[in-house]
């Protein structure tokens, strides 16, 4: 295949159509890290298995995908970035096919587990190939676009979850979730014929062991956190969580010390890319912890039908997609950083109106209206963090960095999501009914707190 050589004085002549694959590509990925979250109950009410497993078919897809991203983009950078978003996009396909046909939940939680390392191998690409496409001002816009997409397809997730679910189409009940998958993955393949093939500059290593480490030591430490109860976990999730902090501090050491790091070490001199990781970890196990516990909540105690449950979710949706076009058309160029603290504050005023919501709403059986305001205000606190944290994220990148950095945002984005699942989810499921999503939602407060501390410092500044 050839490689296409694309300079600042000659953009791609299709760049328009590449990037459409690119982010409808990146959409259907993340809206499979959450379109399970309100199916999930009908799907563990079909196959059976313990109440456990609801957690496991989002971290399932979640954990694999956030662990390999990082080798995902070093991947695109050594054998092609557009090659490696082909082969995640047909290896996603037939894992979606395998997914809708598994007769249990063993089967179901593996073929999860294939999806999100096809994943992985798909949404690092984007970012390289954004910048091999677009130069200038073009530049920005497009990478602008990555931040509200990815947000309103994570929230759109449980809402095309639930109305798929309930339509039943020709039988299929929660099994049509996952082959909505095909054709859509059939429009992004026809859509990438537009991509051009482009590497690094400098074939980058590939440190397989530091990939083992990473993916061992986030498992030890996710697999305590579902399904059980945070304040009395016995001494063998201790151990286990105890065995993840040391096998990951490996993984710093190593990275440290070889020759051939899975991490670009450049990386950690920009001044903010740090404290965007921290906040990216922090912001997103809030947005999809939260959805959770919403979504059980409403099916498992106010006694919501599926489609109802995902439904509920629009305000937020709608919320989001305001905010996002909102700031990333206009604010995000007129305030620049200060946005990201107030887009934090309207999210917090809506945890807090959430929590009178729960608190209001006491009787079993009766749905909480009051929480629909205040998933739009989480909705429009999110819209307007999200285009503004991710082109101030972006900004310090350099050629060489690129597969490494996109892999590891992303990645921290997913972990973020699975440990918010995990953390959030086990405080509803496993507290005292009449208070746990009150729980749940003070957690992602002192989260968000997290998120608000570290995202000062990003976008201050290019060099450390």
């Amino acid at each position: 295949m050839t490689t296409h050589h694309l300079t600042s004085a000659t953009p791609y002549r299709r760049r328009w159509p590449g990037l459409a694959a690119l982010l409808l590509g990146e959409a259907m990925n993340l809206l499979d890290a959450t379109v399970v979250q309100v199916a999930a109950p009908a799907v563990h009410a079909d196959l059976g298995g313990p109440v456990s497993d609801v957690q496991w078919f989002g971290a399932a897809y979640t954990l694999p995908f956030a662990v390999l991203l990082i080798t995902g983009g070093r991947l695109g950078d050594i054998a092609g970035r557009r090659r490696m978003f082909v082969l995640g996009v047909t290896v996603f396909t037939a894992a979606s096919v395998a997914c809708a046909l598994a007769p249990a939940p063993g089967p179901l939680i593996a073929f999860r587990a294939v999806q999100g390392a096809a994943a992985a191998l798909i949404i690092p690409q984007t970012i390289g190939l954004i910048k091999a496409m677009f130069s200038g001002e073009e530049t920005a816009k497009a990478l602008g676009s990555i931040g509200p997409v990815m947000g309103l397809a994570a929230v759109c997730g449980p809402v095309v979850g639930g109305v798929l679910t309930h339509a039943d189409l020709f039988g299929s009940s929660w099994r049509s979730v996952f082959l909505v998958n095909v054709p859509v993955a059939a429009i992004v393949l026809t859509l990438a014929r537009n991509l051009p093939e482009n590497r690094a500059p400098h074939r980058p290593s590939l440190d397989w062991p530091g990939t083992v480490l990473a993916a061992l030591g986030t498992g030890l430490l996710v697999y305590p956190l579902i399904g059980g109860d945070l304040l009395e976990l016995p001494l063998h999730d201790w151990l286990s969580l105890s065995a993840g902090l040391l096998v990951l501090a490996g993984f710093v050491r190593r990275q440290r010390g070889t020759a051939r790091p899975l991490l670009e070490p450049s990386l950690f001199t920009h001044r903010g890319f740090p404290a965007a990781l921290v906040t990216s970890t922090a912001f997103f196990a809030v947005t999809n912890g939260l959805t959770v516990v919403v979504v059980l909540q409403l099916q498992l105690d106010a006694g919501a039908g599926v489609l109802t449950s995902g439904l509920s979710l629009l305000p937020w949706s709608a919320g989001l997609a305001v905010a996002s076009w909102w700031a990333g058309s206009r604010l995000v160029r007129r305030y620049g950083r200060r946005v990201m603290p107030y887009g934090l504050g309207v999210l917090l005023a809506g945890l807090f109106a959430a929590v009178a919501a729960y608190r209001t709403t006491t009787e079993p059986g009766h749905f909480p209206l009051a929480l629909l305001p205040a998933l739009a205000l989480v909705g429009l606190g999110a819209g307007l963090f999200t285009p503004a944290f991710f082109t101030l994220a972006l900004r310090p990148l350099r050629p060489h960095e690129i597969g490494s950095a996109a892999g590891l945002l992303n990645a921290v984005q997913q972990l973020g999501a699975t440990l918010g699942v995990a953390l959030l989810g086990s405080v509803y499921l496993t507290g005292p009914k009449a208070h746990a999503p009150e729980a749940a939602c003070w957690v992602a407060t002192a989260l968000l707190t997290v998120a608000w501390a570290a995202s000062a410092r990003v976008g201050t500044g290019e060099e450390a």
